[in-house]
């Protein structure tokens, strides 16, 4: 049973990171998309690094876990945000929410693969209903005039970039408290971003409109900042059905958010594909009873 702050903190944790799907199809408009992580990554690790100091969190990293970092940021965070953001570039970003939360089906798939965990019929279920809500968007794309099936294919290694990182957090030793890793990770991966983007795509202008400022603060302040402090604070007492209705929830709320942001409009495959998905991370995720 959830407490009263648990069910706030878990709602507005669901709000925050649905809603950071248009938010970052909005930054694009001015920004390209190396930069922009770069940017909203840097900002946010520095945040959780100066507010995890003050509350006397240690995160100090010794040279030997150094490696261990570098090894668990590959895919969680440079695989995961790296092609996750090109899928926003090019597909609805309520749809890339869709396709970026196949996450946890990719998950039980990959460690029934590389792992041999047991795969029951509930796994299986989760895997068709997946299946069948990428093939949906699939096609939507290939159908469409301006398709951009591209963007299913980056949001796919997105999510298995996801899943696998996921499975490797579980399986990887270390001395390092949750915290400490996740910020280390975003250090990290910011240094390799500003360093991909300079040598990838044209250098920002940085004279921005002030609601493209207010979407950079949101990405850094919200996206890498609060909702890592609240996910943080709640996930060590957080029962696990809790958790994985709040993954259920986010790609219906990136795709509701999507239409009040950027003004997208989104299509039956979409709420369709959106369903599948929940029904597909129920399956995987809630415990029996």
């Amino acid at each position: 049973m959830l407490t009263r702050r648990q069910f706030w903190g878990l709602a507005l944790l669901t709000l925050m990171w649905g809603t950071n799907w248009p938010m970052m199809k909005f930054s694009l408009r001015e920004i390209t998309p190396l930069y922009l992580r770069a940017t909203t990554m840097s900002g946010g690790a520095l945040m959780l690094l100066a507010f995890y100091l003050a509350r006397g969190v240690p995160v100090r990293v010794r040279g030997r876990e150094l490696a261990t970092v570098a090894w668990l940021a590959l895919p969680n965070i440079l695989g995961w945000h790296l092609f996750s953001v090109l899928g926003v570039r090019e597909l609805a970003s309520g749809r890339a929410a869709i396709l970026g939360f196949t996450m946890p089906i990719w998950t039980v798939l990959a460690g029934a693969l590389l792992f041999r965990e047991r795969m029951d019929a509930r796994v299986w279920l989760s895997v068709a209903c997946g299946a069948a809500a990428v093939a949906l968007l699939v096609a939507e794309e290939l159908n469409a005039l301006m398709g951009r099936p591209v963007g299913v294919v980056y949001m796919q290694v997105a999510a298995v970039s996801w899943a696998l990182g996921t499975l490797l957090m579980r399986r990887t030793r270390t001395e390092l408290p949750t915290e400490a890793l996740t910020v280390w990770m975003m250090l990290l991966g910011s240094v390799v971003f500003w360093t991909l983007a300079a040598l990838t795509e044209p250098a920002p202008h940085w004279h921005f409109s002030a609601p493209m400022w207010a979407s950079l603060a949101w990405g850094a302040a919200i996206n890498y900042g609060f909702a890592q402090i609240i996910w943080f604070g709640m996930a060590r007492d957080l029962p696990p059905a809790a958790s994985a209705f709040s993954v259920m929830a986010v790609p219906l709320v990136g795709t509701l958010a999507a239409t009040v942001i950027v003004g997208e409009v989104p299509q039956w495959q979409d709420w369709a594909a959106a369903l599948l998905i929940m029904g597909a991370i129920a399956s995987a995720l809630l415990p029996r009873r």
